[in-house]
Formats: structure tokens, C-alpha cells, sequence
């Protein structure tokens, strides 16, 4: 293969993955709408001029024919992934525009060697549980009665018992919110359609990637952005739920060498891989290790605030990546030291944090447990 597709190339870990494509020698084109909020200011400074840039939609099938011609390999990681209620976006940007690329090889026959989809831990939804009642189960989602009563933990989905969390591989597959559902319809195009038509097509499930160059403007995603960003201004963020959520973090130069070896690997061909950090944190956790790497004594607060759709916990099993040869390498500590000093360097920040948290209460994506209940159970 020498030249590559990336699609979403301007944002966090496309723009990664062009650096290490280009420092590998391979010919890069990019194609990126530079969407609001996430490209608030336009262009990213840290696009390379050795790389073509397309301003383009990947639902534009003008454009999309244009960028996919002389292609050899495909990053496909163009995708809506806030957490707004605007449902059907979600699935108009993931889904259309990934049918629309196996459409255009497809009606042209173009000669693609390997597509690589960027798919998400949140496919996994609350994951695996094991209950002593009932064995492995798979959780729904958590209903807003328990959640408005400070009763944060999964319960068992057929006696209603207490469950354990289990380390979640890639046969799990339980979405539980729209991003989620619109990210398991990519992998099924993608390796369904890929079968079919002998497109070679990997999906790779990521955790929580962590690093520079994400977004400051997302309303949602993002807890390293959210804490360092409240730091950053000496304000306290808030840890939701209890601060107790379980979930593993990835750097985002592993989650770069990843997608390298699967895009170069045939053994990955027709495959779902976990991308996780391979060690489970509290939110609590995570928040004390950034306090300390910033050196400010700063913890979250817990308010009893939730955001409804959220899952509770999860863990991904990274042994089957781990066979291909590949395994995470960067400490979780690095990570945020990598992303406070890309926040020092800023000069043009302005205090965000209030606008997100007020926009999300607006549209009623966060709210408030009962307080009698909460403090019952302290």
C-alpha cells in the first residue's frame, strides 16, 4: 500500500495517525468537514503540508469519489461523537458515511487494499457481569427511578441481585446510547459488506484515548480535557455519580501503533479488536492522578449529578490485539502530562467548561439524584 484515506484527518487521532503514516513514508490524503464544535477555530495548525487536504463531508458522494481515487487503504474515523439528543445525526454522519465508502469501491471497483473503521468501547455497553445467581450476564442500560435514587450500581438483569464486574472481550455486544448503536452499525457494515465484496476491513473498539490535540470544544467526551481544562483554571470538576465508574484509558500513541499493525497485518483482516489500556480506574482515580501530575490540590466533587445513558462500568480485554503482537506501552500518568503541557502552550482558551455544563443541563442530559437518598447512602 502507498497512499491512504483518512477520513476525520484534522481531528485527534486521525491527525496522529497521519504523522505516523507520513513518517513511514506512505502518501497521505485527508478529507475533514472541520465541524463545529470540535474545529472551532478552523484548520488545526498541526495539519501537514506533505498531506493532501480535502475540505469535505464523507456523506458527499461528489467528494467522497474524488478522495477515494488512487487509494490503496482507508482510516475511516469521520464520526459525530458528542452526547446530545440529536439522534438521528448520529446515524446520518456514522452510518451513511460509512456505507457510502463500500458503495463507491463497490460501483467502481476500486482496487482498496484495507479499511480500518474507528469503532468504540461503547459498543460493549455496560459490558460483562457475573452474578452468583444467575452466571454472566449483560446489563441494560440503568433506569432513571434507580438513578434519581442515588442507586448507582448495575443490577442484574434477570434476578435483580447484585452483580461483579468481568474484563469484557470483543464478543460482547450490548449499545446501550446512540453513539454507541450508530458505532456497532459501522463495524457491521464494515466487516459484513468487507466480507462480501473482498474489501479487507478491520474495526478497532477503542477505550478512553488520551493526548494532545483533543478537542477543547466537545460538550461530552473527553475527561482528560474536562479535568485538566478545570485546573487549567483552578475550578473544581465534578466527578458524576460517586465517582466510582470503572474505565481503562489509552494513549494515543498506542492507540496509534494499533492501527498500524492492523492496517498492515492480514491477520487482522475481517476482525474486531479491543484498543484499551489494560487497567481499570475509578473516576476518583483518574482525578487524583491528575491533581498530582498538575501538582494543584484539586479533587473532583461529587454532587450527585448523572448523565442519563451513561454506562456504569467497563473493561476491555486486549489479549486478542495483544496476539497480533501489539501491547499498550504508555503510562497513564504520561498521558496526562503529554495533554497539560499541549494546554500550557495554548494562548487563545477561554473558560468553556460553564457554557458545556449549562448547555447539557438544558437538554436535560445531566441531573441531579434525590438528596435524601444520596446522603442515606454516604
Amino acid at each position: 500500500m502507498k497512499t491512504i484515506l483518512v477520513t476525520g484527518g484534522a481531528g485527534f487521532i486521525g491527525s496522529h495517525t497521519v504523522d505516523r503514516l507520513l513518517e513511514k513514508g506512505y502518501k497521505v490524503k485527508i478529507i475533514d468537514n472541520l465541524s463545529k464544535p470540535v474545529h472551532l477555530k478552523g484548520k488545526p495548525v498541526y495539519i501537514p503540508s506533505e498531506a493532501e487536504f480535502i475540505y469535505g463531508d464523507v456523506r458527499d458522494k461528489n467528494v467522497m469519489e474524488y478522495a477515494l481515487d488512487g487509494i490503496d487503504g482507508i482510516f475511516h474515523f469521520a464520526a459525530y461523537q458528542d452526547y446530545l439528543t440529536d439522534f438521528s445525526k448520529f446515524f446520518d454522519i456514522n452510518t451513511k458515511g460509512t456505507a457510502l465508502i463500500y458503495e463507491i469501491i463497490v460501483e467502481r471497483n476500486l482496487p482498496v487494499k484495507k479499511i480500518v473503521i474507528a469503532s468504540s468501547q461503547a459498543v460493549l455497553g455496560e459490558g460483562l457481569y457475573s452474578c452468583k445467581n444467575c452466571g454472566f450476564v449483560l446489563p441494560n442500560i440503568r433506569t432513571e427511578e434507580q438513578l434519581k435514587n442515588g442507586d448507582w450500581e448495575v443490577k442484574c438483569p434477570k434476578c435483580n441481585g447484585s452483580v461483579k464486574l468481568q474484563i469484557t472481550d470483543e464478543t460482547v455486544i450490548n449499545p446501550q446510547n446512540q453513539y454507541a448503536m450508530s458505532k456497532y452499525t459501522q463495524e457491521l457494515i464494515g466487516i459484513n459488506l468487507g466480507k462480501r465484496y473482498e474489501i479487507p476491513t478491520t474495526a478497532l473498539r477503542y477505550s478512553i484515548v488520551q493526548g494532545p490535540r483533543q478537542s477543547f470544544y466537545n460538550m461530552y467526551s473527553g475527561i482528560l480535557r474536562i479535568f485538566c481544562l478545570h485546573l487549567y483554571f483552578n475550578k473544581q470538576p465534578t466527578a458524576y455519580e460517586d465517582g466510582n465508574s470503572i474505565r481503562d484509558y489509552i494513549n494515543i500513541q498506542d492507540v496509534v501503533d494499533a492501527n498500524i499493525l492492523v492496517l498492515e497485518d492480514n491477520k487482522a483482516n475481517f476482525e474486531v479488536f479491543n484498543v484499551g489500556g489494560g487497567n481499570p480506574y475509578t473516576v476518583k482515580e483518574f482525578g487524583e492522578i491528575v491533581s498530582k501530575v498538575y501538582n494543584k490540590n484539586i479533587k473532583p466533587r461529587i454532587t450527585g449529578e448523572y448523565r442519563y445513558g451513561d454506562i456504569r462500568h467497563i473493561f476491555s480485554d486486549i489479549s486478542k490485539l495483544k496476539k497480533l503482537g501489539w501491547t499498550p506501552k504508555v503510562s497513564i500518568e504520561k498521558s496526562v502530562c503529554d495533554y497539560i503541557d499541549y494546554l500550557e502552550k495554548q494562548t487563545d482558551i477561554s473558560d468553556i467548561m460553564n457554557f458545556a455544563q449549562k448547555t447539557m443541563k438544558k437538554m436535560n442530559v445531566i441531573r441531579k439524584a434525590n438528596s435524601v437518598m444520596r446522603k442515606a447512602k454516604k
